[in-house]
């Protein structure tokens, strides 16, 4: 299983991406070119993200929304700021596709915990934060069980058994499982509608 963790995993990922990339090159030139025009020359968006062991790295992903505002300079709620391409790529986890640019970086793998906001260091507790233990990946055990439909409390759970449990028979149904639902489109608007709240930390019981 170490083999597997440490070496094997890396592998398939990089060869992956790398033929990934090759083969989804076309719809990635489209889209490009689409979200160039319509974000004003900007289609991607970067994001500072944590990695494993807690690594700070950005994040590539398709520029799914503008930056209007409203009049205080505010950020509009993201409903209002989705592009129709935007849409789309949301739909069917598109706007996914420049992770895999990452990937070759090194700094995520096709399966793991999904890498989240640095600012949220501070409110794991310690359970929590071993989801920081392995590589942080595109989809997740998290992702097929709820996605933003569950609680933070939740996905971290989720997170943990993964880093228990990491191995090439669940990597795989994890990715098959994440397949199965872009296709469906099941669990994936909910990203569309639902704005997650920002995670400030797990209140402890009374």
């Amino acid at each position: 299983m170490k083999l597997y963790r440490n070496l094997i995993k890396r592998l398939f990922d990089f060869l992956a991406a790398f033929f990934g990339l090759i083969f989804i090159s076309p719809i990635f030139i489209i889209l490009l070119i689409i979200l160039t025009i319509s974000n004003n020359g900007k289609p991607f968006f970067y994001q500072r993200r944590t990695g494993k062991n807690g690594k700070i790295f950005t994040i590539l992903k398709l520029k799914t929304m503008t930056d209007k505002t409203d009049d205080n300079g505010v950020l509009l709620p993201a409903m209002q700021r989705i592009t129709k391409t935007g849409n789309i790529c949301r739909k069917y986890s598109l706007d996914e596709i420049p992770q895999l640019i990452n990937i070759l970086k090194g700094d995520m793998s096709l399966v793991g915990p999904r890498p989240l906001l640095p600012q949220y260091l501070e409110f794991y507790n310690e359970e929590q934060n071993r989801r920081h233990e392995v590589i942080p990946g595109i989809t997740g055990w998290a992702q097929i069980n709820g996605r933003n439909t569950i609680s933070w409390e939740e996905k971290f759970k989720y997170d943990v058994y993964y880093v228990d449990n990491q191995s090439f028979i669940l990597d795989v149904k994890i990715l098959w499982l994440t397949f199965y639902k872009v296709i469906k489109k099941s669990d994936i608007n909910s990203s569309e509608t639902v704005d997650m709240p920002a995670f400030t930390g797990t209140k402890k019981a009374q």
